[in-house]
C-alpha cells in the first residue's frame, strides 16, 4: 500500500482519501500531499491556492461553488471535527443534485477530495475547529455562487441531533441564507465550467 488509500464514495471523482499515518507516545507524522503519491492513486492534480477557516461549533458554510475558475478542493480538519457534503452540479453527470457526507475530524484525519463542478459546504461539530483547504484554481468572487444548504430538492439529513444542534441554533452568514435552490440554478441555465 502507498501512503495513501482511495475510497470512492459511489459519486464519479468525488474521493475520500485515508493517509498513512506514524504515531507514538510523542505524537504523529502523516504527509497530507504529494503529487507524486496522489498521481499513483490515480489524482494528478494541481492545486494553485490553499485556504484555512477557524469556526465554533455549529457555524455552517456553503453549499458554495464558482461558475467560472471552477474549482477543485483537497478538504481536511486540523482541529475539531466537520459534517462535510458535495453536491454534484455537473450538467451531464449521472448523480447531478445528489450528494455525499463524511465527517472529517483532527483524529480520524481523512480528507475530502471535491472535483470541479460540485457545490461545497461543512458543518462544525466542535468549538475552535480548523478547516483547511486546497484548491485548483484561485478564488474568484465574480463568480462565486452557491446552493441554499436546506434546499428540499437537495434533501441533505444533516443529522443535526446526533451532534447537539438544531436547525435553530446554527450559524450562517447572511449570504448563505440567501442562496438559491437547485431547481433556480438549473432554471437560470448557467452551466458550471
Amino acid at each position: 500500500m502507498g501512503k495513501f488509500n482511495r475510497v470512492e464514495t459511489g459519486i464519479k471523482d468525488l474521493i475520500v482519501i485515508e493517509p498513512t499515518v506514524f504515531g507514538d507516545n510523542r505524537g504523529f507524522f502523516m504527509e497530507s500531499y504529494s503529487r507524486k503519491d496522489f498521481a499513483e492513486i490515480g489524482m494528478d492534480i494541481e492545486f494553485v491556492q490553499d485556504n484555512h477557516s477557524k469556526s465554533k461549533k455549529g457555524v455552517l458554510r456553503g453549499l458554495h461553488f464558482q461558475t467560472q475558475h471552477v474549482q477543485g478542493k483537497l478538504v481536511r480538519v486540523t482541529a475539531g471535527a466537520v459534517l462535510d457534503v458535495a453536491v454534484d452540479l455537473r450538467k451531464n453527470s449521472l448523480t447531478f443534485g445528489k450528494y455525499y457526507l463524511v465527517e472529517l475530524t483532527a483524529e480520524n484525519k481523512k480528507m475530502f477530495y471535491i472535483p470541479p463542478g460540485f457545490a461545497h459546504g461543512f458543518l462544525t461539530l466542535e468549538d475552535n475547529t480548523e478547516f483547511l483547504y486546497k484548491c485548483t484554481d484561485y478564488y474568484a468572487p465574480e463568480f462565486d455562487s452557491g446552493i441554499l444548504w436546506n434546499d428540499s430538492e437537495v434533501g441533505i439529513e444533516w443529522n443535526f441531533e446526533k451532534y447537539g444542534l438544531s436547525e435553530d441554533t446554527i450559524l450562517l452568514s447572511e449570504k448563505d441564507k440567501l442562496q438559491q435552490t437547485l431547481a433556480a440554478f438549473v432554471k437560470s441555465g448557467v452551466v458550471i465550467g
